[in-house]
């Protein structure tokens, strides 16, 4: 009499592929939902926006040998970059065709050491060939009140994000 036992060793490679698909298809949905939900808030579109910009700006001083100026325009909710050579026209262009924040998204102030902080009008901050910038702290907050500071450090390359308004005196 033959015994024939068959050992469970493991899945096939069909089960596998199966399990494999369904994970992707599952994945394929959820991802994009997940991006729109998530990532796509206006405050993180307007942190992220700040952060790059000052970063690149520190790299491209340095790299042109150029002066550049980040305005920040509170009365109209927009920022924009000009640099030292540009001419009127490219400066006036500059400006329309600045970043423009969302309605729900607000320019408190900026803030320098040692001065008033700027909550009206326009506030500049510079960039300058050897690779340092003024230290400010830009502030926005949104609909929800939640408000954010930036820190731009003058040495540094990255921008601090603080989740809640800070001053110097923090």
């Amino acid at each position: 009499m033959m015994f024939s036992f068959r050992l469970n060793q493991g899945f096939t490679l069909i089960e596998l592929i199966v399990v494999i698909t369904l994970i992707s298809l599952m994945l394929f949905f959820v991802i994009p939902r997940f991006q729109v939900d998530v990532l796509s808030d206006d405050t993180n579109k307007v942190s992220r926006w700040i952060m790059l910009k000052v970063h690149s700006l520190k790299q491209k001083a340095v790299r042109e040998q150029k002066l550049y100026v980040l305005h920040i325009s509170l009365d109209s909710n927009r920022l924009w970059v000009t640099s030292e050579i540009m001419s009127q026209e490219e400066l006036q262009a500059a400006e329309v065709n600045g970043y423009e924040l969302s309605d729900n998204i607000n320019l408190l102030d900026v803030e320098y050491p040692d001065e008033e902080k700027i909550s009206a009008g326009r506030a500049d901050i510079y960039f300058y060939k050897k690779g340092y910038s003024d230290k400010a702290i830009i502030h926005i907050s949104n609909d929800d009140n939640e408000r954010r500071s930036f820190l731009i450090e003058p040495f540094l390359s990255h921008v601090r994000l603080y989740d809640k308004y800070i001053g110097f005196e923090d």
